[in-house]
């Protein structure tokens, strides 16, 4: 079930409340604390775009695993923007990019129960009718920029709830192997050498190879050694940052 609301803090924060079962959507226009990953916040121009929190129990799924979900989630958002003639691909982790501007913005969060997940909030920015965009913003684009139409949001809902049901009930039935291949054809300059920083700034250069099951990122170097990252130990370069 979808529930609307015109303002508030989170809707990820709200969907954390119990209330709210597997696959119930809190959509809210305006979000006065809206955050994204890596602790940066969500610009979304009211009554433009499509702002939500899907709520998941993937009491099934091992902690271990739960990258798992990340890979569906960005699957279904590929599969939504395809279905409007958008061609997408997901920079790792699962940020979704129409050509080199992004799209749109995901957070995940996960509640625990021992050794499995059991509950997963899904935050969403989905850019949608908003044209215009804050300086600040490095590369930004919406489907209204990428197809030069004005989109109806709540189909464009529907229609992302009705791929991430799918994707989600394969990876539920353990088709686990097809969603990472998936995945991985579906990456961000997926065997592309291109520029890479740590977290203490320095720089290198470095080409995709894919991803682990855990999520960790697959580069391999210029001196041929292939070396796994996990989020936060390497930020992808933009060309505005090269």
């Amino acid at each position: 079930m979808i529930y609307y609301k015109a303002t508030t803090t989170s809707t990820n924060d709200d969907a954390h409340d119990s209330r709210y079962g597997h696959l119930d959507v809190v959509w809210a226009e305006h979000q006065t604390s809206g955050r994204g990953q890596r602790g940066h916040a969500w610009h979304s121009t009211e009554g433009d775009n499509l702002t939500f929190s899907v709520v998941l129990t993937p009491t099934f799924l091992p902690i271990v695993e739960q990258f798992l979900l990340s890979e569906v989630v960005a699957l279904a958002l590929v599969a939504t923007l395809g279905e409007y003639d958008i061609a997408c691909r997901i920079k790792w982790t699962n940020d979704i990019y129409a050509g080199d501007r992004k799209i749109t913005g995901v957070l995940i969060e996960h509640s625990l129960a021992g050794d499995t997940l059991a509950r997963t909030r899904v935050g969403i920015g989905l850019n949608v009718n908003q044209t215009t965009f804050p300086d600040d913003l490095p590369n930004p684009t919406s489907m209204a920029v990428e197809r030069g139409t004005v989109f109806d949001r709540k189909e464009v809902l529907v229609r992302f709830l009705e791929n991430l049901a799918r994707l989600y009930a394969r990876l539920e039935a353990g088709d686990k192997a097809t969603i990472e291949a998936q995945y991985r054809a579906t990456m961000y300059h997926l065997d592309e050498r291109h520029a890479y920083a740590y977290p203490t700034g320095e720089r290198f250069m470095a080409t995709i190879r894919g991803v682990q099951p855990s999520g960790e990122l697959l580069l391999e170097h210029d001196d041929g050694t292939i070396r796994a990252y996990a989020f936060k130990e390497v930020e992808f370069m933009l060309a505005h940052k090269q």
